[in-house]
């Protein structure tokens, strides 16, 4: 089994360029020389684990990550829970049709903390979350990574909307953007702006940075189990965002009014 420490090593090393290949003083081992950056050795079996996992390419005799690589390295740069989650899920571009139509977005093949609790039920077999409340909850957290908005940014939510054109964004700035990942900022802008400041810290949590129930109760200091309730009601107000002609249905499909049933406007000409 190959050691992922030792793919690290070999990732942190090319993240900052192409190296030459060259035979190591003993057999099974590679050099990878980077010049006046450095020398390092190791074994020819892990760089070759890594090419066939497409983490690398090797042409000429010269090693360099590929786009598999450099998000990998992406992930690495990551702080705490959402590095952890992101190295134990595999992430995809997909396509999904929606009532509101085609959408792009990602799609993980581990499991989220959201995916989790969509599981569970209760001993009469009733779910914890109901079908629109996970999926508001994944359409944040598609939004949130197709518009490359990463933790280590330290995101300024108030004002993820009206950055074109200002500096401050570093290397995934709003600048280097294309037109679809933008509208996806501005959708989360416009998504985390609507629940409130009561709901979207923990929906940016368990939803965008993937953080466990457990682990925001502990950084919050919350009461155990709390969190799960919480959720549930972040949900809830984002489904309703989404989704507000569900939000007439509930009402009746009626438009309420403090009036009485017989109460008619007066309109003056």
């Amino acid at each position: 089994m190959i050691d992922k420490k030792r793919q690290k090593r070999v990732l942190s090393f090319l993240a900052k360029g192409a190296a030459n290949v060259r035979a190591g003083a003993s057999n099974g081992r590679i050099l990878l020389d980077a010049g006046d950056r450095g020398v390092i050795g190791e074994e020819a079996e892990v760089v070759s684990s890594m090419a066939k996992e497409e983490l690398l390419a090797i042409k000429g005799g010269v090693a360099c990550l590929t786009d598999v690589g450099k998000k990998a390295v992406r992930r690495l740069e990551m702080p705490g829970d959402a590095a952890h989650a992101a190295q134990h899920q595999e992430r995809e571009f997909v396509t999904r049709v929606t009532k509101l139509g085609t959408e792009r977005g990602i799609s993980n093949e581990g499991e989220s903390p959201l995916a989790l609790l969509w599981r569970r039920r209760d001993r009469s077999g009733r779910r914890f979350l109901d079908e629109r409340e996970y999926c508001a909850g994944e359409r944040l957290r598609m939004d949130y990574t197709y518009g490359q908005i990463m933790p280590r940014l330290g995101i300024n939510w108030s004002s993820l909307g009206g950055a074109v054109g200002k500096s401050g964004w570093g290397e995934n700035g709003s600048e280097d953007l294309s037109t679809s990942a933008l509208a996806a900022r501005q959708r989360v802008e416009l998504a985390l702006s609507e629940v409130g400041p009561e709901f979207s810290g923990i929906l940016v949590d368990v939803c965008c940075f993937l953080k466990g129930l457990e682990t925001v109760e502990r950084e919050r200091n919350w009461p155990v189990r709390s969190t799960k309730v919480m959720l549930k009601s972040a949900l809830s107000a984002l489904a309703r965002h989404y989704e507000p002609e569900a939000r007439a249905r509930d009402a009746g499909g009626q438009i309420l009014h403090w009036g009485t049933t017989d109460y008619r406007p007066s309109v003056s000409r």
